[in-house]
């Protein structure tokens, strides 16, 4: 069983809260836009980390990181990318690998809207954490904790950050 912090779009914008919020997690996973590779180093002093980059994301965060990232962790076949739309509408970047692959779960980030949803057609849960960061349009700060048991999800919980 494996709790699992998730970010995305901080925008080079680091706040102590993460840590904070991610005190009980095994695990911190960024879904790019990371804006600063202070972020990342923060991050992984704190919990292993995770990540993939985004459309903002220079040279050397694209070269410590992917634009996809699949693993397992658990029993759960897991696929990220920053840039992945939504269950009936993925970005036709991921689509076809989203199906021919069909994870358990699978996390983009982008839209900074925070997002659970589950693909019934594909067996997947999708999540989007919305945005930790201050860049953007977005009115409340968000990040996601949820607990991996095997390949079933639970004590999923939204953190929004004043």
């Amino acid at each position: 069983m494996k709790r699992i912090g998730i970010l995305s779009d901080t925008h080079g914008y680091w706040d102590d809260k993460y840590l904070f919020h991610f005190a009980d997690c095994d695990e911190i996973w960024h879904v790019g836009d990371i804006g600063s590779e202070i972020i990342t180093e923060k991050l992984a002093e704190y919990k292993p980390l995770r990540a993939v980059y985004g459309n903002i994301d220079g040279g050397k965060l694209r070269k410590k990181f992917q634009e996809i990232a699949r693993f397992k962790i658990e029993d759960c076949n897991v696929m990220m990318k920053h840039i992945g739309g939504y269950p009936g509408r993925y970005d036709v970047s991921i689509r076809n690998d989203i199906y021919a692959e069909r994870p358990n779960l699978f996390i983009s980030g982008h839209s900074h809207i925070l997002k659970v949803l589950f693909d019934d057609k594909i067996g997947c849960l999708h999540i989007n954490p919305g945005a930790a960061g201050k860049q953007g349009w977005q009115q409340v700060r968000t990040l996601v904790k949820v607990t991996i048991d095997g390949d079933k999800f639970k004590d999923l919980e939204v953190v929004e950050l004043s």
